[in-house]
Formats: structure tokens, sequence, C-alpha cells
């Protein structure tokens, strides 16, 4: 593809899938049309970075189409000042991304190799407030840190209260949840120490998070 064609296919991207999934908020547009997200996805997919599809990353993950991503971005509604945990750095397109609109991103990734590949691109594009750490956060990432915004990039077959501890008061919360074929997307708010409020958002279907919780299982 030339940079024409490239540009004209990051243009209907955001006019023929973004916008028309209700992503409005033109903070988010503007953030995913300066992210070159062509020099995130595998090298053999990269005709396909623009595409309406989840694209795979290997180790049955994938990156989240561009919709999901655009919703995602605007629900969670990141402010300049915000600190933000991202569950599972992935391709680093998202990282990337939620940097561009909060203050700081702390991004957890289960595979090193992921890990190393997105650093290395964020940082040929100059991005600095970004941590990638490697953890397995289906298990425990502490309860210490508290976070303005939490992304969850893979789905949670079992909702729990994994991640809602970690937010500050007002923080929120993105995830997936349920089984295929059809799972929730789902913003949690904390309103106080104690509540946090839920709004469900679209259905969707996204692999689990690696070593995530599973519903127990009826046997007779």
């Amino acid at each position: 593809m030339t940079q024409i064609d490239i540009e004209q296919a990051r243009f209907n991207m955001i006019e023929q899938q973004v916008r028309p999934w209700d992503v409005l908020d033109q903070r988010v547009l503007d953030v995913m049309s300066a992210t070159p997200r062509e020099d995130f996805v595998p090298d053999k997919y990269r005709s396909l970075a623009f595409a309406d599809i989840n694209i795979p990353l290997g180790h049955d993950q994938v990156m989240m189409a561009p919709k999901t991503e655009g919703r995602l971005l605007q629900v969670l509604n990141v402010q300049a000042g915000d600190s933000v945990l991202e569950i599972g750095t992935g391709s680093g397109y998202l990282t990337a991304c939620l940097s561009r609109l909060g203050n700081h991103v702390t991004s957890v990734e289960l595979f090193p190799e992921f890990r190393e590949a997105a650093a290395a691109k964020l940082a040929a594009q100059g991005y600095r407030n970004v941590t990638l750490k490697d953890a397995d956060a289906a298990n425990d990432i502490g309860s210490d840190t508290r976070y303005d915004v939490i992304a969850v990039t893979g789905s949670l077959p079992l909702l729990h209260r994994q991640f809602h501890d970690n937010l500050s008061v007002g923080g929120r919360l993105f995830v997936i949840t349920g089984m295929p074929p059809v799972m929730e997307a789902l913003l949690i708010t904390r309103i106080d120490e104690r509540n946090w409020s839920r709004e469900s958002l679209f259905e969707t279907s996204l692999p689990p998070l690696l070593h995530a919780a599973l519903p127990q299982q009826f046997v007779l």
C-alpha cells in the first residue's frame, strides 16, 4: 500500500467503522486517526490493519477490531491527568492511544515477546509515558495501586472483583465478560470505597484473558 492508500484506509476506518458505531468523541477519533495502526499489527497482517476484524497476534490472542477499540476509548473517558492500567499489552496500539489521552499508562502482558515488540514500537514512535510489565494479570496484580482508568483487553468468562479494588473513586473499568458466542462489554465505575456501578454497553466476542477464572460447570 502506498502512503496515500494507507491514509485513505485510515480515513475509511474512522468514517465507515468507528464513527457509525456511535464513537463521536472527537478526541478519540483524532487519537485513532493520529496513531499509526499499521505499524502495530503483525507484518503478515499489515494489509488488514484497518479492516473490521480482530487481528490474530499469536497465542490465541487478538488485536481488537477498530470499532471496539473506539468504543472502549470513548466510554473510559480518559482525561489528561489520568493514570491508566491496561491488562494485556498485545500489539501496543491501544497502549499508544491510551497514552495520548492520559497522563501515564502501565500495561501488563503475559507474553514477553508481545511486551518486547510493543516496547520497541512505542519507543520508536516516541512514547515516553508508558511502563510495560510482564505479569499474569488474571491471577493477581496487587491491590495497593489505584488507577483512574483500567482497560482489560481479554474477556473474563466470570466477572468478579478482580480489578474493582484497583480503581480510584470515580475510576472507570472496561471489561468484556461471558462465554462464546455472545459476550457483554461493561463499564464499571467506582462510586465510593464500597460501591461500584455497572453499565451494559454492547454485545461482542473476544478471546479470554489467559488463566482467567471459569464458571463452575454443572456435572450430572
